[in-house]
């Protein structure tokens, strides 16, 4: 890497930084905007108001909001996301149990997912404009726009209730083998495999059909190299880097935007852990959680520059 890439990288880093410093104030802000009252949602609508002030000034929530925002912030920078509210206990136990979960059922999806969109949008584009690049194309913006409940419920029916191949909860027993895990996170990943497949194989069909009709690959044409030497040496090398954006974007989605999916099959992730807190009123795990996610975002994004800047050769030549 040279020095350019290496000051790119630093201001990346450093743009990120200031990027989650805003978010901090957004997610606090946003959290004290909430309606209720904290003590009164801890100790019932029938508690008496001397005992709902009590806890208030004893979880410090009667105090000015600058001071609460200094308190919480000093917290997270010495590696204290707060107390629950609710729990009575550290956030972080919590916050690291709902990531690794959604991490999980985010990683089954990935997998699922990555190789059959990219598969389909290099068919897709060899194919441009016969019948099965027309049937790919529609067929992905058609499963892009079913909302995750609506083809969750009906694939819940079809494998779940009617052929009973797969398990409809997403939850194991304590201590169940990882391939028992594997088979009850895959009925709640295709929601979001159908979901994301009309995004990945759209771009990879675009970036496909841009290098095919670039000046190198018709320079390695005429040079008689094979066709299969064409896609996978030139072709696919360029045409897949705007899909490693788009992947790592959706991969940031897939850790805090499963709420429905988690709902719907009862799974304790990450997405679940932030809407129960927001019911709750429990601001520490709300504003950990939302912020986590958004940690895990700028990193899926950074991680993705380096893998862009390691494949592209445009950058490598200019580092030579």
């Amino acid at each position: 890497m040279n020095r350019a890439a290496l000051s790119a990288f630093a201001k990346r880093c450093a743009l990120s930084l200031l990027t989650l410093f805003l978010l901090s104030i957004v997610v606090f802000a946003a959290g004290q905007l909430l309606p209720g009252d904290v003590g009164r949602s801890i100790l019932g609508p029938l508690a008496d108001a001397r005992a709902v002030a009590a806890l208030n000034h004893q979880l410090g929530t009667d105090q000015p909001p600058l001071l609460m925002y200094l308190r919480w912030i000093g917290g997270i920078l010495h590696g204290d996301l707060g107390m629950s509210y609710a729990y009575r206990s550290p956030v972080s136990p919590f916050i690291l149990h709902a990531l690794v979960k959604s991490f999980a059922l985010a990683a089954i999806t990935v997998i699922i997912v990555v190789p059959i969109s990219i598969g389909a949008g290099i068919l897709a584009a060899l194919n441009d404009g016969k019948w099965l690049d027309r049937s790919i194309t529609l067929g992905g913006l058609t499963l892009t726009v079913v909302p995750e409940f609506v083809s969750g419920i009906i694939l819940i029916l079809i494998f779940g209730a009617w052929l009973h191949v797969l398990p409809t909860s997403a939850n194991t027993r304590p201590g169940s083998s990882i391939f028992e895990q594997i088979r009850h996170l895959i009925l709640p990943s295709l929601p979001l495999v159908l979901i994301l497949f009309g995004y990945i194989s759209r771009i990879t069909r675009a970036g496909m059909i841009d290098a095919l009709e670039a000046d190198y690959t018709r320079t390695a044409k005429l040079k008689g190299l094979p066709r299969r030497t064409v896609i996978f040496r030139h072709v696919l090398r360029n045409a897949l880097l705007p899909t490693i954006t788009v992947i790592a974007t959706q991969t940031s989605y897939l850790l805090g935007g499963l709420v429905v999916v988690e709902t719907l099959f009862r799974y304790q992730g990450i997405g679940s852990l932030i809407l129960t807190a927001a019911r709750g009123k429990d601001y520490p795990m709300l504003e950990a959680g939302i912020l986590t996610v958004g940690a895990a975002f700028i990193l899926s994004a950074i991680l993705a520059d380096m893998l862009i800047a390691f494949l592209d050769p445009r950058g490598q030549a200019a580092s030579r």
